[in-house]
């Protein structure tokens, strides 16, 4: 679950993502694409928070990257998206050491 803050309305807001941990943070799939709002909260706010395994990390520094770059910071055994989904962007952010 990320939890993360609106641009423009301020509010919180829980929107359930499959997250995959990568060396030093997270990567998001961006099935719908980057310019989903949950995406554009994100970056506008220069960070978020993860739920994950009953506990909350905090992650910064989204940034945009190409399929290239994420199939190459998942691990091996992590399947990747179908082609068929032409699915080209994806989110990574840092984790915030704490």
């Amino acid at each position: 679950m990320l939890i993360h803050v609106g641009r423009i309305s301020g509010a919180t807001y829980r929107t359930p993502l499959d997250a995959r941990h990568v060396d030093g943070g997270y990567l998001f799939v961006l099935v719908y694409g980057s310019r989903s709002d949950w995406v554009q909260n994100v970056l506008a706010a220069g960070g978020a928070r993860l739920r994950v395994g009953g506990r909350e990390v905090e992650l910064a520094a989204p940034r945009l990257i190409g399929k290239d770059e994420a199939f190459q910071a998942l691990p091996d055994e992590v399947a990747r998206p179908p082609r068929l989904l032409r699915i080209t962007e994806f989110l990574r952010m840092d984790l915030v050491a704490g």
